[in-house]
């Protein structure tokens, strides 16, 4: 037998996504409608992280990120939802949330810090753009 090692193997994200998703499949939720929401939510997460891990450019890896950050929140939501209503254990609610929590912290981190060098960049062209101002001014702000 082969073992592939595709891109979305190598990813932590991934496999948290993928534990999600057998975690919410066995909180065994009654309500059809909201195990199929559940379901699907999970199924997303763990495509899009899948997804991310295929993508090349930052910007489209914290789109992916930020998608599938939002599914395993509405994936966690749903079950704990079942639960407050009583189509579900609340003894698989746990297990549900310790991963979603996971999934959320290991997603974040990628897409802030693409926002936040971003803004990093921004600020140092400002300040640069600012001070070559004040140099062809004959500003002399701060000198003795």
């Amino acid at each position: 037998m082969n073992n592939f090692q595709l891109p979305h193997h190598k990813l932590q994200a991934y496999g948290v996504a993928m534990k999600l998703l057998e975690a919410v499949r066995e909180s065994r939720i009654r309500d059809c409608h909201l195990r199929d929401q559940a379901m699907r939510a999970a199924k997303s997460a763990a495509l899009n992280a899948a997804e991310c891990a295929g993508r090349v450019t930052r910007a489209d890896k914290g789109r992916c990120f930020t998608i599938a950050r939002a599914e395993a929140c509405e994936a966690c939501a749903a079950v704990e939802i079942a639960v407050a209503a009583g189509d579900a254990s609340a003894e698989s609610l746990e297990a549900v949330l310790v991963l979603g929590d996971r999934f959320v912290a290991m997603t974040t981190a990628p897409t802030q810090s693409a926002t936040a060098l971003g803004r990093t960049r921004i600020s140092r062209r400002r300040l640069l753009t600012a001070r070559e101002a004040s140099r062809s001014n004959g500003d002399s702000r701060g000198r003795s």
